[in-house]
């Protein structure tokens, strides 16, 4: 095994070690600033590099002057839908922090609002140290404090360029995410297709099974058939937009053609006294500002600090997960750092504004995606319908029926549950797959959270597997070619007389040293049992293949493809 009397005839001399510090530097400068953001700036001018810095930090510059007219026509049809579902989701929260991020956010199919999951942490972390109804006033204040405080933990991890972070969020795990956030929020609906009055805040599968069927005498058939022609009407409309492309604008059309539709039914058939729930008086005018409600003084600080970082961290998992989910149809890239600072100002500027905790809901950004939107520009055009609704319009709302709200929101989810990614991913990788269904049942039987936790686990326990446990196969010359590939893989390959070829699929590090030297080992004992039965030539040189096998291949549209 081997020759001992071989010499190198050219041997490589040490390099020098690098200084400690320019290590470090190098080190964190891969690390959190991977895309180099600073290259821009070099060789400009100071107005230029001023300007290239508000662009970097308020992507609406670079970007608001490639905008045209056909875009603001889809964008302003889905701003409108959107700002439909914003009036009983919570119009208040449903102006400022829209147009903050609109400015700085690099999604273009995110829709701000509120989030369940966020407003009942609020609630129920406040509640224990406040009682809203015997002391609403002090209750606000930590509400808003706590929001600030979301806020700029928020924008801090922006800052300090942690976005990376939301690289963890492999397509596996969002392609589970979105399906099992999608059939919670069509079982949420129940609620309004039903016309239920009470419903389970909880977003798990069996506690909302357990609200519809527990109030089966509560049904309401009128409410149920509404909203099933509704649905009908939403989902016929797509078919005939996919069946042909010339009528998209059916699809697009048909959210705000449902809710002015259901509006006229409702008023002129007086549905709502028959059991249709309709949105009902609205409290009108602008948002007051809060900024002298922040109490930073109080004796409750403490609790509005927790609330505050545990809600932004929440808000921000959901909020990305969501932004990349969408990107990844529209095949563009989310930047994590600048969501991070998107999410932190518009929650600073919430909560000056009287609004609390803002994100990015599965249920209105789906919405958004399904209206048709290109940019950002549809959370410009929603704020700008829901201030002029609070200014002029909150009697037309009057008689907008929620079962129509819960019928756009259902057809929206429906097909956003990419079931023939799932059979993909079985096909293509059992690993992947079982992280995909991790999120979903996670989601679905757990919540948004959980499932969000188990996936992103369940993907960090595989990085470190394929670290501390990494491949080693055999390799092969193929005939005819100077091209070596693995043995198991390609039966055709042959094996190099007297020498064994060794590919390990992964840099050596401290964690896998030993069960390196312990399978390599394993490996040479193997080959020269082999060679010794078979009475070949014996084991004269292995060598270590530690070069990576796979090609890729990156086009102008950021597509990656593995060879």
């Amino acid at each position: 095994m081997g020759n001992a009397d071989y010499e190198c005839p050219r041997r490589v001399s040490i390099p020098p070690s690098k200084p400690f510090f320019n290590s470090l530097k190098s080190g964190l400068k891969e690390t959190l600033f991977p895309d180099d953001p600073f290259r821009q700036f070099k060789n400009q001018s100071a107005s230029r590099k001023l300007l290239l810095g508000l662009q970097y930090f308020v992507p609406i510059l670079e970007w608001a002057p490639r905008y045209t007219f056909e875009f603001f026509k889809s964008d302003l049809l889905a701003g409108i839908t959107i700002a439909s579902l914003a009036v009983p989701q919570g119009i208040n929260s449903s102006f400022v922090p829209p147009l903050v991020y609109a400015m700085m956010g690099s999604s273009k199919d995110l829709a701000v609002g509120t989030v369940a999951v966020g407003s009942l942490l609020i609630s129920s972390m406040l509640g224990k140290e406040v009682n809203p109804n015997e002391n609403p006033k002090l209750y606000v204040q930590l509400a808003l404090t706590a929001t600030f405080f979301a806020g700029v933990f928020q924008a801090s991890l922006g800052f300090l360029r942690l976005g990376f972070v939301v690289d963890f969020l492999s397509h596996a795990t969002i392609v589970g995410f979105m399906g099992g956030a999608a059939t919670v929020v069509c079982l949420q609906q129940l609620k309004g297709i039903l016309g239920l009055v009470r419903f389970t805040h909880a977003t798990d599968l069996q506690s909302v099974m357990r609200s519809v069927f527990s109030q089966t005498s509560q049904w309401r058939w009128e409410s149920g058939v509404l909203g099933c022609c509704f649905l009908l009407f939403l989902l016929l409309t797509r078919y005939f937009s996919k069946k042909k492309a010339t009528f998209f604008w059916i699809n697009a059309m048909a959210p705000l053609t449902s809710v002015i539709l259901g509006s006229v039914l409702v008023y002129f058939t007086d549905a709502e006294r028959h059991g249709v729930q309709v949105i009902g008086q609205l409290k009108k005018g602008l948002n007051p500002p809060s900024l002298s409600e922040l109490d930073f003084g109080s004796p409750y600080l403490m609790t509005a600090v927790k609330t505050g970082v545990i809600i932004g961290v929440i808000a921000l998992a959901e909020g990305i997960a969501v932004g990349r989910s969408f990107a990844m149809f529209k095949n563009y890239h989310i930047d994590g750092n600048k969501e991070m600072v998107a999410f932190g100002m518009m929650n600073i500027a919430g909560s000056c504004t009287s609004c609390y905790l803002t994100a990015g809901p599965f249920s209105r950004s789906a919405v958004n995606f399904n209206a048709g939107c290109k940019t950002a520009v549809s959370n410009i055009v929603m704020a700008t319908a829901v201030m002029i609704t609070l200014l002029f319009l909150t009697p037309l709302f009057h008689y907008t029926p929620l079962v129509v709200l819960s019928s756009i929101i259902i057809a929206a989810m429906l097909g956003l549950i990419d079931y023939e990614a799932v059979i993909h991913l079985w096909k293509l990788d059992k690993f992947d797959f079982i992280v995909c269904m991790s999120a979903y049942v996670g989601v679905v039987f757990g919540s948004v959270e959980i499932g969000l936790v188990i996936a992103v686990t369940i993907s960090l326990l595989r990085v470190l597997l394929s670290v501390a446990r990494p491949r080693t196969f055999v390799l092969g010359n193929i005939p005819n070619s100077v091209t070596y590939r693995s043995i198991d893989q390609y039966p055709d390959a042959k094996s190099v007389p007297g020498v064994l070829i060794l590919h390990i699929d992964a840099p050596i590090y401290f964690a896998n040293a030993s069960y390196l030297r312990e399978r390599i080992s394993r490996w040479i004992y193997e080959e020269e049992e082999k060679l010794k039965i078979s009475g070949e030539t014996g084991l004269q040189y292995v060598i270590l293949d530690m070069s990576s096998k796979q090609l890729f291949l990156m086009n102008l549209k950021n597509e990656v493809k593995c060879f």
